[in-house]
């Protein structure tokens, strides 16, 4: 069996799998990364959304091969202490009901502010729209990326 080598939440790790199992289970069997959910398995619904070299990508669509090299960050890594001001901000306005999709939202929410510390509310939308939420908190979580940004919570 192949071996891949990747940073994992800042460590090396490296992973014997076939080339194309997909990053979401290397991390969820391999690693005992478990933050990082299954949804769809097609790439629709942002559970398993975790940065790759910094960017936002769904870890059910990508390989492990393709993955080998880069700088993957999970759910666990996005702050040693859950200090991370979307964290923060999450729990300040109540954003989770059911949770579940809450890792991938975050890593998203964490994608749009790396790239745009001062995002609007339509490009807040635009980033999040891929992200599937089935308690329906859209508009808890828009409030929460506001307020980590340093923004009035508006509509």
């Amino acid at each position: 069996m192949p071996s891949f080598s990747l940073t994992v939440n800042g460590a090396p790790r490296a992973l014997e799998a076939e080339a194309d199992m997909p990053l979401l289970w290397a991390l969820r069997d391999l690693l005992g990364l478990t933050g990082t959910k299954f949804g769809c398995g097609v790439g629709s619904c942002g559970a398993c959304t975790v940065h790759v070299d910094g960017r936002a990508e769904r870890a059910c669509l990508t390989s492990i091969a393709e993955a080998a090299g880069k700088h993957v960050t999970t759910i666990e890594g996005l702050s040693e202490g859950g200090d991370h001001p979307l964290q923060q901000a999450w729990l300040e306005g109540d954003v989770p009901q059911c949770g579940y999709c809450q890792p991938g939202q975050l890593m998203q929410a964490a994608a749009l502010l790396n790239a745009d510390d001062d995002p609007d509310v339509a490009t807040i939308d635009g980033w999040m729209a891929g992200n599937v939420c089935r308690c329906g908190t859209y508009m808890r979580i828009r409030a929460a990326i506001q307020r980590a940004a340093g923004q009035a919570v508006r509509p």
